[in-house]
């Protein structure tokens, strides 16, 4: 019996204990257990108004209409059980001290909305707002000259669904920016004057960044042919590889950054109008083939290396897999504002260490690597670079699979040289505006 009574007198006391927490108990509301997510409604809600019904101009609207609008669609867009609260602020910074000001407010609440409610924020700018981009020149206090290739009388190979001249075009809009002189090489007459360092090609020749345009032919002045009075700069014992080993020889003694957009770089010659008679193997007139030769010559001149028509060993490699990006070459793309097309691929892919390395036979320092280094047979090939000489000149090397994408062209020469963007904008005092949404609902605390 004694037993019994203590047993009932626990049961008392437990339940006395759970009533008197009961008592004190805070249970959540069945809104915040079941009901709507309101911060991500007034997310979406704001995001949808701005692309359908163009928030941001109302924001900057003193026309009621406009406002009694805006709350009519949000009214008929919320949920019947939602109230809100759309206010926007006038930013304005005055000393760099930043201040709110209420410019208007809507609302089918008719008092405060509660602890429960919840907000989204947008910035809006008024788009009276310009903004500027003023590059630095490359160069500095001795600006360089950029020089393109767009010569009428020359063809061009692996630029599939391009033409030199349009590339030449491309490169202007993209890079004239950069330099405080830009000249367009029309003819291989004006180009001989580039190369004799004759003033009437305009420009300063000396440190100057050449862009041959017309992928793996590069145009050849009439005089530097076969029977031309510079023969003797252009063509040796059947083979224009000379031409390339006085381009390498130009290239050191200028100090210029000779630039190869797509393939093999110097692989034919072209002048349309004194090679008229030759092609190319693929019937394209006009061009005249040089081989690997022509590279392998380039390399000797800028290297200060005497001229040798039997060194023609194919060097490149063929990458048969999408390139990486290096981490350098995206964080220059987003400071660019250059953006080449992803994963691309490499068909002639330049030697950076091994028997054939450019560097090490040619005494040249990778400087702009574009993509991430590739292995084959234990050698390591660089897909697109540029590749300065300690004795004056550079080659930048972009050999990329067809179709060429000068974006790629343009991002290393910006990575070699890094000039600097400064940017700056105008009109912009009392032109942005902070549109904030509160939701709350309704039967709860």
């Amino acid at each position: 019996m004694m037993r019994t009574v203590e047993v009932l007198f626990v049961i008392i006391i437990i339940l006395g204990a759970f009533m008197i927490a009961s008592q004190f108990a805070v249970l959540p509301s069945p809104r915040q257990i079941f009901g709507t997510n309101l911060r991500e409604l007034a997310v979406s809600t704001l995001q949808t108004f701005d692309a359908r019904y163009n928030l941001r101009r109302i924001a900057f609207s003193d026309d009621p209409d406009a406002w009694g609008d805006l709350q009519k669609a949000l009214s008929a867009a919320l949920p019947p059980n939602i109230v809100y609260n759309l206010t926007v602020f006038n930013i304005i910074t005055t000393g760099g001290v930043v201040t709110y000001h209420m410019e208007n407010s809507i609302s089918n609440a008719e008092g405060d909305l509660g602890v429960d409610s919840e907000a989204a924020s947008c910035l809006v700018t008024s788009s009276e707002v310009t903004f500027g981009i003023t590059p630095e020149k490359i160069g500095g206090e001795k600006p360089r000259t950029l020089y393109i290739l767009n010569c009428e009388d020359a063809n061009g190979w692996w630029i599939t669904g391009y033409t030199g001249q349009t590339l030449a075009s491309d490169c202007y809009n993209l890079l004239s920016p950069y330099f405080e002189t830009t000249v367009l090489v029309n003819t291989t007459e004006q180009l001989e004057f580039l190369l004799e360092n004759s003033t009437q090609i305009g420009g300063t020749i000396q440190n100057a960044v050449v862009i041959n345009t017309f992928g793996e032919a590069v145009p050849i002045p009439s005089n530097y042919c076969e029977g031309g009075s510079e023969q003797s700069k252009g063509y040796e014992g059947g083979t224009y590889a000379k031409y390339c080993h006085t381009l390498g020889v130009r290239t050191r003694l200028c100090n210029w950054t000779w630039v190869s957009i797509v393939g093999y770089p110097l692989y034919y010659v072209t002048n349309t109008e004194t090679l008229k008679n030759y092609h190319n193997g693929y019937r394209i007139y006009g061009m005249r083939s040089v081989g690997a030769a022509g590279l392998n010559n380039f390399l000797r001149g800028i290297d200060n290396q005497p001229y040798s028509s039997s060194d023609n060993q194919w060097i490149t490699e063929d990458i048969r897999e999408q390139l990486e990006f290096t981490s350098e070459a995206r964080d220059f793309s987003n400071y660019y504002g250059i953006y080449p097309a992803p994963s691309p691929m490499a068909s002639r892919a330049l030697p950076v260490t091994g028997p054939s390395s450019i560097e090490g036979n040619y005494d040249l320092a990778r400087r702009a690597t574009m993509f991430k280094l590739k292995t084959v047979s234990g050698s390591q090939y660089s897909p697109a670079a540029t590749f300065s000489h300690n004795g004056g000149g550079a080659l930048t090397a972009i050999g990329l699979t067809r179709i060429p994408d000068i974006r790629i062209t343009v991002l290393d020469l910006l990575m070699y040289y890094r000039p600097q963007i400064y940017r700056s904008e105008f009109g912009a005092s009392d032109t942005s505006r902070l549109i904030t949404l509160q939701l709350s609902q309704q039967g709860g605390t």
